[in-house]
């Protein structure tokens, strides 16, 4: 995973617009330049430095074939997580944070489980020569509708190595589950967010499409 981050494609995904200077959080001072136009604006030589730091901790935790989770359920995150992951072969989530996804393991193995069942037994028509036509169909809706909340982490172990958040205010649940179970985590941050708990904070405008996406290609990187 490559750390050669470039400061000028970082400005010119806008990932230096904050949010207005009435909503930020006095935490994120440390990273912000200046303000424009009623918002803050983010120091982005501080998240060249942060970024490269979260890409060398997401790279050793690979090297070592611990799990990276990914997470990110704004619509604005979804696609490009789910992307990233799925080119990375990592688990990930992106439709709703389901509580208990790392700290109550047991229950959402289980359904994981139950999940992967109906599938193999799906393919190997084992359900159509038992049930007829509509059953099957209810089946398979059920197959769809698990898949969609947890499609994403079949292959996720109790605990990953690492939990990478794209918007740590949005998905604080993610957040607070790691936390309780003491993973690190990599968030991106922006000047509304508090990253006091964040392992390794990355500021950085969280709602542009073309800042997130950056971020995204840093970490698909070999």
């Amino acid at each position: 995973m490559a750390t050669d981050v470039d400061i000028k494609k970082l400005l010119e995904a806008g990932a230096h617009f904050g949010h207005k200077t009435e909503r930020w959080h006095p935490k994120m001072a440390q990273y912000i330049h200046s303000k424009r136009g009623g918002s803050h604006i983010i120091d982005l030589t501080k998240t060249v430095v942060k970024l490269e730091e979260a890409l060398s901790v997401v790279q050793e935790m690979a090297s070592k074939n611990k799990q990276v989770l990914f997470v990110g359920t704004k619509k604005q995150a979804q696609d490009i997580v789910k992307n990233l992951a799925e080119a990375t072969g990592q688990p990930f989530v992106t439709e709703r944070w389901l509580g208990g996804m790392l700290t109550n393991w047991n229950t959402i193995g289980a359904q994981i489980k139950h999940l992967v069942d109906l599938e193999t037994k799906m393919a190997s028509g084992e359900l159509a020569n038992k049930f007829n036509k509509l059953e099957v169909q209810r089946f398979q809706e059920e197959i769809d509708s698990m898949n969609v909340l947890y499609g994403g982490i079949k292959e996720l172990n109790a605990r990953p190595g690492v939990v990478v958040v794209f918007d740590v205010v949005h998905d604080q649940n993610a957040v607070k589950e790691a936390l309780k179970l003491k993973l690190p985590i990599v968030g991106v941050c922006d000047t509304n967010s508090n990253p006091t708990n964040i392992t390794y904070p990355i500021p950085c405008n969280d709602d542009a499409i073309k800042a997130l996406q950056l971020l995204a290609d840093y970490f698909r990187r070999p």
